[in-house]
């Protein structure tokens, strides 16, 4: 179903294109320019980018230390309980038991919390991010003189551009107008 709505969306999208092509080819006054950006490349190749992906990252590193020792410790708690169970009474197992469960489940809530927040974090990150590209990919294609710029899409995301000639991708100004105007 996906890959339908997406096949869907680039066929409109290329439709609109076509028709924008012969649109814009059919004024001769201004001749049409187009140029491809990926936004990605924009976002890990800037300074600015650089710095916010390098703050998730720590972000992400000292979560991940705390919930491996959280792990570690649950991993030591089992292995006490496991030594300790064949001289309690079966009241004792049980409560035992219990708390262990509690702690996993306690374990297992903290790392889906994180997980969330993370996916939080990064759409807020991209968010962000995608409309200050928006911004400096505009300067670039005002100054250029290009009528359309297409996000040129990327192994990670759905590609659109299938092919374009060097001269037409953007995305080295972008880059720099990016870290002109973001610091």
């Amino acid at each position: 179903m996906k890959v339908s709505v997406v096949r869907t969306l680039c066929a409109v999208g290329l439709s609109a294109l076509a028709f924008l092509t012969f649109s814009f080819s059919s004024h001769a006054a201004e001749p049409f320019k187009m140029g491809v950006v990926d936004p990605q490349s924009v976002l890990e190749k800037s300074k600015a980018g650089k710095k916010a992906l390098d703050g998730l990252k720590e972000y992400v590193s000292i979560r991940q230390k705390l919930l491996a020792k959280d792990e570690e410790d649950l991993r030591n708690y089992e292995k006490q309980l496991k030594e300790q169970l064949p001289k309690l009474s079966e009241t004792e197992k049980k409560d035992k038991e219990a708390q262990f469960r509690t702690k996993i489940q306690e374990y297992q809530k903290l790392a889906q919390e994180f997980n969330q927040d993370l996916q939080k974090k990064q759409k807020e990150l991209v968010d962000e991010y995608m409309k200050k590209i928006s911004v400096a990919t505009q300067t670039v294609a005002e100054k250029g003189g290009f009528s359309l710029v297409v996000d040129k899409g990327s192994e990670q995301t759905v590609k659109i551009v299938i092919y374009n000639k060097d001269t037409i991708d953007l995305t080295e100004q972008v880059v720099k107008e990016f870290d002109r105007t973001n610091k």
